[in-house]
């Protein structure tokens, strides 16, 4: 059986090389709620598990003129398709471990931005997510890593770099953050706000407080709303590291900690608080790049945007307190898959074995408000 890596095919994708067919073969639900994005949908998942010989007909349409390259969630029942097309004379790969390794490609490039220093943005694109990391001087700061810390550690290398600190903008709902581990795995402090460093030992971050990393400052601005616990970092004023507080067409969400069961306040206060929060933003210069913690679909780095270009932009900051929370706390999106467990994780009041992390967060992230 002949398999592709999910990062040889990342970088096919990436650059167009072979225009290979992804062929997505789970139910038609699970398709439409994840995909890559590209992908085309034959749900052929029972067949191929009932009695492969079904398939045969659906999937005898397909395009024989490129690569076909099968996709499930796991890589399991991809495996069949790829026997039965291979059988009907298509040139057929599968994805190793289907979106389960699609979830752990990342990506990374320089971020344009005015400062003394290099700052890059490493997407994550099939989970949406963005961390950064910040280089100045020979020292390194690593803000919202995913738990795949060999992504950061071959950044570092590369660029000669010290690691000085790990950052985490709130605690997470789509995926367990790599933060403390990394700071753990270098010996430098990982700061999260005490709000949402429930039950972990991080280094507690205070609005207003800066942090040194070589010659810039890094700027604490306390933002609660979408978590108790959220910050955002003002980077020499030409850069915002917004978390899931601002994203670039929506606010993050207010309802998640609520419903995990770690906030006792309620929907329509963390609303109120979250529009209160956008407000310092809005203060800030207007040509300052804002990065947030994710993008919807399949993010390219870099994904940026200025203040300006947000507010100009993101109907969310159009509203008016009342029509603002009125909206949040009324339009509740689909939740994160197992959000509940991935905020425990991240708050430090449940932990996952490690062979148990991808599955746990295997699907889309939905921390923005729709």
């Amino acid at each position: 059986m002949q398999e592709i890596s999910p990062e040889e095919l990342s970088e096919q994708l990436q650059n167009g090389d072979g225009d290979p067919l992804v062929l997505d073969i789970r139910h038609e639900e699970d398709f439409e709620e994840w995909h890559i994005p590209g992908s085309i949908n034959v749900d052929v998942y029972d067949k191929l598990t009932e009695n492969p010989e079904q398939t045969k007909e659906p999937l005898s349409d397909l395009p024989n003129e490129d690569q076909i390259v099968t996709i499930c969630a796991a890589g399991v029942v991809s495996e069949t398709a790829t026997e039965v097309l291979q059988e009907l004379d298509y040139d057929a790969v599968t994805l190793t471990d289907g979106m389960n390794g699609w979830s752990r490609v990342h990506r990374h490039a320089k971020v344009a931005v005015g400062l003394d220093g290099t700052l890059i943005q490493v997407a994550r694109p099939g989970k949406g997510c963005l961390s950064h990391v910040l280089i100045s001087d020979g020292e390194a700061a690593v803000f919202d890593p995913s738990h795949y810390l060999d992504e950061y550690d071959s950044i570092l290398d590369e660029y000669d770099a010290e690691l000085v600190g790990v950052f985490d903008t709130h605690a997470h709902a789509d995926h367990v953050s790599g933060a403390g581990e990394l700071a753990d795995r270098h010996g430098v402090p990982y700061y999260l706000h005490p709000k949402d460093a429930l039950a972990i030992d991080a280094t507690a971050l205070a609005d207003g407080q800066t942090v040194a990393v070589g010659s810039l400052d890094i700027e604490v601005i306390h933002t609660p709303g979408h978590s108790e616990g959220s910050v955002s970092f003002d980077i020499d004023g030409a850069a915002l590291i917004t978390g899931d507080t601002l994203f670039h067409e929506s606010v993050g969400r207010v309802e998640l900690g609520v419903d995990a069961g770690i906030e006792d306040s309620d929907v329509e206060q963390n609303a109120a608080t979250l529009y209160e929060s956008l407000q310092r933003l809005l203060d800030r210069p207007d040509d300052a790049v804002v990065l947030p913690a994710h993008d919807p679909g399949s993010p390219e780095p870099p994904v940026t945007a200025t203040l300006q270009e947000v507010k100009d932009r993101n109907e969310d900051l159009g509203r008016n307190r009342e029509e603002f929370v009125n909206e949040l706390a009324s339009d509740i999106p689909d939740h994160p898959p197992n959000f509940e467990r991935v905020k425990r994780t991240n708050v430090g009041q449940e932990s996952v074995p490690a062979d148990e992390l991808a599955e746990l967060e295997l699907g889309p992230n939905n921390c923005a408000a729709e």
